[in-house]
């Protein structure tokens, strides 16, 4: 995935209609990509309630500064997604979509961001390549369908990085205007403060080594220091510092909280739970770029023999590679591993897979066809038995009819992707065709995610027959709720629902998942005989009444 020439940027003409088509085909990739269904599941796992939660609760107070979950402040995380969630609540009103927007926003973002440098660096073909593979990642679209923060850090470095390559001179002068010096360090400055308040100091480590690592291999020390100017230096303080001071000024254990044990603690030791090998990132980067995974694994295969056999690369080509390779290293030496926290690699890595298919596809055609053609092959071969398997009157295997045939679609447009992907690029963009499959996917994402989400796994269904059983206000308790359809059903209640406790006094309702009460219960309280039966949920609600009253 290298460019080994120092040669200016190029792009092979093409005609008006092709410009127009490769625009809709971009344009449509990016709404349906980042957009579309944004509001099409409820909010699942712990964090996104929760971060949710926040950021109403900013909307609702008033206090921009102190994130605070149930009343109490919460430091697990700075404040960037929750402000651009309470001001998405504020304009838009509370949704599962607007509490997703600002991932969306940020993954627009991210992805413009790389587009414009694709262009500067390698011409506009390869910036249209990566405009129309990258949205379509697995990565891409799944995070900027998360209400969390992974989004829009990664989208803020992205950013960062990008004016980067401006302020270290890599942008050919003679491929039109770029930003002056003085602005680019500016903005570098300004986007990277704003990825610190996503996620922390990790954002300086992650642009530090990137560019430390890239002077290193090119001897390019002075340039590499320019990104220590003050002009950038007075930006980052002026972005980043201003909520951190204040909130450690109103907060005396924020910093042991957020800094020691939510940052160093997390990296250092394996507290969190999340414990990974240390190979865990390689199976995970292949997963985030389905369908082009075995297009990533072909240009890796060239990129390396063509380092080995030139020795030597582009100077922002080798940038590319210390900002995707970097942040890989990093984190899979890190004790806790969650796949998100390599979504700043994502980015770069797309960039280098959109200039090696322009620049291999040519050279290796032949590679490139068979190999692509096998998996489409391979893709078909498989995804039609699912299909018919799951077509059948009757299934004796599990999982079930519906999970065979959204399985089998979803393999079968994956093959069809890569098959369309070895079609001629030249003139008529046919080979971008390939955006169509994965395009009708996520418009067909509801009919063929129904069969996972019979029962909602976030707490909105339940919330919805709680509100309309008129038990919303009462006290509940949940007894084995999954720990995020519990924040979830938090969320959706606007108050907190408390996870059963068998030596619990207090009088209320509570929900399980049989017809079973009286065995949950301790000595001071008993269950009503008859439950609510909430049947789009799975739930029953068990009223609980003091004995002897």
């Amino acid at each position: 995935m290298t460019q080994t020439d120092q040669s200016l940027p190029s792009s092979h003409s093409i005609t008006p209609a092709a410009r127009v088509a490769w625009l809709l085909l971009i344009l449509a990739t990016l709404y349906f990509s980042y957009f579309h269904n944004l509001g099409v599941i409820g909010l699942v796992g712990p964090d996104e309630p929760r971060y949710a939660w926040i950021a109403r609760d900013m909307a609702e107070t008033g206090d921009w500064v102190t994130p605070r979950l149930y009343g109490k402040p919460w430091f697990e995380k700075p404040v960037l997604y929750y402000w651009g969630a309470a001001l998405s609540f504020r304009w838009f009103g509370v949704t599962d979509t607007t509490a997703r927007l600002p991932s969306a926003i940020a993954a627009l973002l991210a992805t413009v961001a790389m587009g414009w440098l694709a262009w500067r660096l390698y011409g506009g073909e390869t910036a249209r390549w990566l405009l129309a593979l990258l949205p379509l990642t697995v990565g891409m679209i799944g995070f900027s369908h998360a209400a969390a923060t992974d989004m829009v850090f990664a989208a803020m470095l992205t950013v960062a990085m990008t004016f980067t390559v401006v302020v270290l001179g890599l942008i050919p002068r003679e491929v039109g205007a770029s930003p002056p010096t003085w602005l680019a360090l500016i903005l570098f400055g300004f986007f990277l403060g704003l990825a610190v308040l996503a996620k922390g100091p990790a954002a300086l480590i992650l642009s530090g080594g990137a560019v430390l690592f890239w002077a290193a291999i090119t001897q390019r020390w002075r340039e590499a220091f320019r990104c220590l100017h003050p002009f950038a230096v007075a930006s980052f303080c002026a972005t980043a510092l201003p909520w951190y001071v204040i909130c450690a000024r109103r907060n005396p254990d924020f910093f042991r909280v957020f800094i020691i044990e939510h940052n160093f603690k997390r990296y250092l030791t394996p507290e969190f739970q999340h414990i990974q090998p240390f190979w865990f990132y390689v199976p995970v980067t292949l997963v985030a770029f389905l369908p082009w995974a075995v297009l990533l694994l072909w240009a890796s295969i060239l990129g390396i023999q063509r380092i080995w056999q030139n020795g030597r690369l582009h100077p922002a080509t080798t940038l590319l590679l210390c900002w995707a390779g970097f942040n890989l290293v990093f984190f899979s030496i890190s004790k806790s591993k969650l796949p998100g926290y390599i979504l700043p690699a994502i980015p770069a890595i797309g960039l280098l897979l959109a200039r090696s298919f322009v620049v291999f596809s040519n050279q290796n055609e032949k590679s490139l066809r068979w190999l692509l053609s096998v998996y489409a092959v391979g893709s078909l071969l498989a995804g039609i038995p699912l299909i018919a398997v799951g077509k059948m009157p009757r299934v004796l295997l599990k999982p079930g009819p519906g999970e065979f045939v959204a399985v089998g679609c979803v393999v079968l447009a994956f093959g069809l992707a890569n098959m369309l992907l070895t079609l001629k690029t030249r003139a008529v963009p046919t080979a971008a065709l390939c955006v169509i499959p994965i395009l009708l996917l996520t418009l067909l994402f509801r009919p063929l995610s129904h069969p996972w989400l019979a029962h909602d796994p976030s707490g909105r269904t339940l919330a919805a027959e709680l509100t309309k059983a008129d038990l919303c206000k009462t006290q509940l308790f949940a007894e084995n709720m999954k720990r995020g359809q519990l924040y979830s059903l938090s969320f959706y209640l606007h108050r907190e629902v408390e996870p059963w406790d068998r030596n619990q006094s207090t009088p209320g309702y509570l929900l399980v998942l049989s017809r079973r009460c009286a065995d949950l219960v301790g000595p001071s309280l008993t269950c009503e005989d008859s439950p609510i039966e909430l049947g789009r949920s799975g739930w029953f609600a068990y009223r609980l009444v003091v004995k002897n009253q």
